[in-house]
């Protein structure tokens, strides 16, 4: 993976740093027993990935590539041994 741009994108960025933002609240609202708190952060967690989703669809987010099934050998097969006369 380290090859690929995997994550390199604009979609990616705005979606994981809202994710983790909402993370960070949940967590500090869960020490401070705040059970609303808690439960905003975990809903920025999840409108993280939303807006994630929705900047890679308008094309923000890596370029879907064709992908073609990896090529494989065949199984190797033995054959019988020659019987010696």
């Amino acid at each position: 993976m380290a090859g690929s741009s995997h994550g390199h994108t604009p979609a990616a960025w705005t979606g994981v740093i809202i994710a983790f933002i909402g993370f960070c609240v949940a967590g500090a609202f869960m020490v401070m027993a705040q059970p609303v708190g808690f439960w905003a952060g975990m809903a920025l967690t999840l409108l993280g990935g939303v807006v994630g989703g929705i900047m890679r669809a308008m094309g923000l987010g890596q370029p879907k590539e064709s992908r073609t099934p990896p090529h494989t050998a065949p199984a190797a097969t033995r054959e019988p041994a020659a019987a010696e006369s």
